[in-house]
Formats: C-alpha cells, sequence, structure tokens
C-alpha cells in the first residue's frame, strides 16, 4: 500500500498556529521565537523584561504579542497563559525556556539556591505545560517543548572551570535532569490528548558576555567537543522546528540533544 505523505514544506509549516516562548528575549529564545515565526507561527515572547520582549516581538513582524511573565509565580504563568487564549484565541505551542538560578558552586550551594531553581525550571515548567494543556487536549491537541540541557545528562569536566569566573552549579544540574524526566512522564500521561511533550537539552552555547569576559573557559570547554567549537544560537533553531511541527508528529518523550556530539564521548 502506498501511502500518500504532505510534503516536507507543509509539515513544518505553522501557519495558523499559536506559540508561546517563555524567556523569548534570551541568548537562544530569540532564535527559537524567530524559528516559530519564519514557519508561520504567531508567537508570544514572554518574559520578566516585558520591554525587550516587546522588540523581539516588533522585529517578528505584525501580529506577535510580548507579555510579562514571571516564572517564580504559578499565578503569573496561568494569567499569562490565559492572556494568550483571549489576545490571540489559541495556543499549540509551548517552548518552556525561561529560567532563572542561582550558580554557586558545590561547596557553596545551599538549599536556597536548589528552591529557586527548582521554583522556576521545574515547577514552573509544569504549571505552564499544565495551563497550556488544559486547552489543547481541548482543541486539536498540541506541542510541549521544555529546555532542558546536556549538564541534565552528564556531569561536567572540572578542569574545564577550574581558576576560572565560569562555574558548573548543582542545582542547575539538578534541575535540567529533573526536566527531562518531568517531559518522559507528561508525554505518556498526554499523549491520548493529542499533545506531544518532548526535551530540547542544548549543549554549549556560551552568550557573547561570557565569551568575552570568560574566554579561557571557552577555550577549555571547546577542546571537549568532538565539533571542536561552541554552538551559535541560530543552531538551535532546526531541532525546534521539528518538534513543534507536524515533522515531528510521531515524536513524543524524546529529549533532542544538540550538543556537537559532547554527550557521545
Amino acid at each position: 500500500m502506498n501511502l500518500i505523505t504532505p510534503p516536507l514544506e507543509q509539515l513544518f509549516s505553522l501557519a495558523g498556529k499559536v506559540a508561546i516562548v517563555t524567556g523569548g528575549a534570551g541568548h537562544l529564545g530569540r532564535p527559537m521565537a524567530e524559528a516559530l515565526a519564519e514557519l508561520g507561527a504567531k508567537v508570544v515572547v514572554a518574559s520578566r523584561n516585558v520591554e525587550n520582549c516587546q522588540r523581539v516581538a516588533q522585529d517578528l513582524g505584525a501580529g506577535h504579542l510580548a507579555l510579562r511573565l514571571d516564572v517564580s509565580s504559578a499565578d503569573n504563568i496561568r494569567k499569562v497563559v490565559g492572556q494568550t487564549i483571549d489576545q490571540m484565541g489559541r495556543i499549540d505551542i509551548l517552548v518552556n525556556n525561561a529560567y532563572s538560578g542561582s550558580g554557586p558552586s558545590i561547596a557553596e550551594a545551599t538549599e536556597d539556591d536548589f528552591a529557586q531553581s527548582y521554583r522556576t525550571g521545574v515547577i514552573g515548567y509544569f504549571i505552564a505545560a499544565q495551563e497550556c494543556w488544559r486547552f489543547m487536549r481541548e482543541h486539536e491537541g498540541g506541542s510541549i517543548i521544555n529546555i532542558a540541557s546536556m549538564y541534565g545528562m552528564v556531569a561536567s569536566y572540572p578542569d574545564a572551570y577550574e581558576g576560572t569566573a565560569g562555574g558548573s552549579p548543582p542545582n542547575y544540574h539538578a534541575v535540567k535532569g529533573a526536566v527531562i524526566h518531568l517531559t518522559r512522564h507528561l508525554a505518556v500521561y498526554w499523549a491520548k490528548d493529542g499533545v506531544r511533550v518532548n526535551a530540547l537539552s542544548p549543549g554549549p552555547f556560551p552568550s557573547p558576555r561570557v565569551r568575552q569576559e570568560i574566554p579561557e573557559m571557552v577555550r577549555r570547554l571547546k577542546t571537549k567537543s568532538p565539533m571542536g567549537r561552541m554552538g551559535e544560537p541560530g543552531e538551535i533553531k532546526g531541532a525546534l522546528a521539528l518538534l513543534a511541527s507536524e515533522a515531528g508528529s510521531y515524536i513524543t518523550g524524546h529529549n533532542l540533544v544538540v550538543d556537537g556530539g559532547w554527550t557521545a564521548w
């Protein structure tokens, strides 16, 4: 039997879809928002700094929206989802990207460091996913993408950070590992509702500030990568497009790693 499948252009199209990108004005959040907009989605760019979000939304073109979001507040998360539905009419895609956590060393980390990280990076992700799922299950389903990290899968190399101002905080590792497994759990429960839940784990994508202020750490990190270089922000776009669109319609409960081969060692 010959099965006729839509062309790739149609499978990747997000025309008529609405997406929320939390932390959408950030280093990786912006190219994620751009990717969704380029595929035809209307994007809600949400973070604590609404002025930055407004600039991104304007750059994306007409029809996009900027909202203030505090991912440490469950009430505010629910408000943003409600505003999206009221102003955009629907939600088809959620990208849980915003995270606010401290960067202590293992010797200095406290329970407060872990509490803050879990509040924004696990509880906040869950509340946003739950609220969007409530809408998606009653409509046409949707895609939820939780931004995790390769450091939710593997430990870091101590020698890469030794003697530099950079670090590999234990609370960050713990939170991103939790995000990956939360993703699997939600995926199997929500599959029957037509809601796909996946994680996207970036590898080393240091910001311009980090590259400038801690060049020795970045140099060392390059030696740990099979590709011998750091990731560039735009290199996250293709993976996100796959998970957000019908091109990834049979992918759920998966953790897609974009790390230049780091975790293949």
